[in-house]
């Protein structure tokens, strides 16, 4: 198969779909080869280095030279956050088993955001588009095939739970990067933010901060304050899943 003008020129790289074959010399560079290294870049240096320019110098070509393979840096980073994540896992689940499946998916994108961090600071610009990005939804929505919820409910499911790992692993990348320098992990730090606030805020003037300071969350820290926050977001949206089945 190769591009053509039912294609766009933008998905028809996505899919890696050979554009029509041109006279001339052979191309010294292809759409995989651009991506790869901006991948390595970001995972190097973070988000912010992956520009075509750099691309292009770490390829030893010219910014020019690029915009054969790829149109423009959204592009770019989409073609990026595609192969970042690779292929969807492969999750098989019994009749009834959705929280488990939905679960284990929930978990899997989870660990790809830790491996690649600066997938989840991406900007959103579309629905999926790439084989990989399709491959995801699609292995999210068999979790719930069984479930005899409609397509609708079913799509918003799985985008609720994409949204709440994506942000999650963002906050706790965010968390990270504060408390570097400081020699303190999260427990620590929450229980000093405790204690400080504790000492300003008047329970008069705002009477459930003062109580909720006074409780023993900030003084007791879970046993996996990385995954707290997530693991008690996710549970939360399952047990909405599980009311809208019954």
């Amino acid at each position: 198969m190769t591009a053509d003008e039912a294609v766009p020129t933008d998905l028809g790289r996505l899919w890696r779909i050979p554009a029509p074959a041109k006279l001339g010399r052979r191309a010294e560079l292809d759409v995989d080869t651009v991506v790869r290294t901006a991948v390595e870049l970001a995972d190097r240096d973070g988000l912010d280095e992956v520009t075509l320019p750099k691309v292009a110098a770490a390829l030893g070509f010219t910014k020019m030279a690029l915009y054969r393979y790829v149109g423009s840096k959204n592009e770019l980073f989409e073609l990026m956050s595609d192969l970042a994540l690779g292929p969807a896992p492969e999750i098989t689940t019994e009749p009834g088993r959705w929280r488990e499946g939905l679960r284990r998916w929930a978990d899997a994108l989870r660990a790809g955001f830790a491996e690649h961090p600066w997938v989840p600071q991406l900007p959103i610009t579309g629905p999926p588009r790439g084989p990989h990005a399709i491959g995801w939804l699609d292995a999210g929505l068999r979790t719930l095939a069984a479930t005899g919820l409609d397509w609708g409910t079913k799509l918003g499911i799985v985008m609720l739970v994409s949204m709440h790992v994506r942000q999650s692993s963002l906050l706790t990348q965010q968390l990270t990067d504060g408390r570097q320098g400081t020699g303190l992990d999260e427990a620590q730090v929450n229980a000093n933010y405790g204690r400080a606030l504790a000492e300003l805020v008047d329970p008069g003037r705002f009477p459930e901060v003062a109580q909720l300071l006074a409780a023993p969350v900030f003084q007791t820290p879970p046993e996996s304050p990385d995954d707290a926050d997530y693991v008690f977001g996710l549970d939360l949206i399952l047990n909405g899943v599980a009311a809208e089945i019954a």
